[in-house]
């Protein structure tokens, strides 16, 4: 019995997936249960709308993320901290505060989770944070800690 599977079933395959299964363990588990949908003309020609569009989705989140990206590239951020009299930081520069930075100054907002910056922040001086944007969309900034 072939079926058009509406969630992902571990051993089975992925939501969206057309897939040959016995024919008892989809009218007594998978159809009861909404797991899949019967592999009819309608059905079949619903998902594969519904894959393109997601493909096509997919994709131009993709290029918003590279062009994204490319203006990031340009955009030196100044993070100010507290430093001692010893030329050592007071604390650490970290995602949160790049990100914050980016926010104030370039009106651009980035989840501090996909933000990190190579390498130990000891003092200041300008150093690269790396920005992940999509999952195949990276990006360099340059941050400049300075005294503040």
């Amino acid at each position: 019995m072939k079926v058009i599977l509406q969630e992902d079933v571990k051993n089975v395959g992925k939501k969206g997936e057309i897939v040959e299964v016995s024919d008892g363990y989809g009218r007594n588990f998978l159809l009861p249960k909404k797991l899949a949908l019967p592999a009819t003309a309608g059905n079949v020609n619903d998902a594969k709308v519904k894959a393109a569009n997601k493909a096509r989705k997919i994709q131009q989140e993709a290029d918003e993320a590279k062009l994204l990206g490319s203006q990031l590239e340009k955009v030196t951020v100044k993070v100010p901290v507290k430093i001692g009299k010893d030329g050592k930081l007071f604390g650490s520069v970290g995602g949160s505060d790049v990100a914050k930075a980016l926010n104030q100054d370039h009106k651009i907002n980035i989840d501090k989770r996909k933000i990190s910056i190579s390498g130990e922040v000891t003092g200041t001086g300008i150093y690269d944070a790396v920005i992940k944007l999509h999952p195949e969309v990276t990006s360099k900034i340059k941050v400049e800690v300075v005294e503040g």
